[in-house]
């Protein structure tokens, strides 16, 4: 597909919540691009952030979404989750891209690197400076909030399609009204309203 070394963005979503999986998603974009919809993705309203992960979807090279469960996070720890989630959406890109691996560096938000099989480097702040990073947020967040509305439709007492599993005061009080639900993080510590 091509000569130069393609760099690939990760990034995860939900790691503060009390409830639900945590996403990341890989992404590699066309030299070039932006198209004017990358941005920090806490900074773009819901309605932007779908917008832009149209864009995203419709214009990459390549690109992956990776989860880890409630129960794998209460097993290994957000951390390691986050890390295995980042890990199994770099795998999906390369399985279905057909890329060749080795012509793939990554670059992932934060302190940590997920451990792949091509060169990882870790990078504060990455998903508000690097364009393949804030690729990778938004697709993350878009599809973890997707999801968290989806469990609101089964789980209508927690308010899932709101708080997307957030500890808001909302989330607390139903959590000591009817206990936890069966996606609760049960090693996250659940302060009283």
């Amino acid at each position: 597909m091509t000569d130069r070394v393609l760099l690939c963005g990760l990034d995860e979503a939900g790691r503060g919540p009390l409830a639900g999986p945590v996403c990341a998603a890989a992404v590699i974009l066309p030299e070039g691009f932006t198209n004017g919809v990358l941005a920090d993705s806490k900074k773009l309203s819901p309605i932007a952030r779908e917008k832009a992960m149209s864009d995203i979807y419709r214009n990459a090279l390549a690109w992956g979404i990776g989860w880890a469960s409630a129960e794998e996070i209460d097993r290994i720890n957000i951390l390691k989750a986050s890390l295995l989630a980042m890990e199994r959406a770099f795998m999906f890109m390369i399985r279905t891209s057909g890329l060749n691996p080795d012509t793939i560096c990554s670059l992932a938000d934060g302190l940590y690197a997920p451990e792949l099989p091509v060169p990882c480097e870790a990078l504060v702040r990455a998903d508000s400076l690097v364009p393949a990073v804030m690729a990778a947020l938004i697709l993350a967040k878009t599809a973890r909030d997707r999801l968290m509305s989806y469990y609101g439709i089964f789980y209508p007492e927690y308010g899932y399609e709101t708080h997307k599993g957030y500890p808001t005061k909302n989330h607390r009080e139903a959590i000591q009204r009817f206990g936890p639900s069966t996606i609760q993080r049960m090693s996250f510590v659940v302060k009283k309203p």
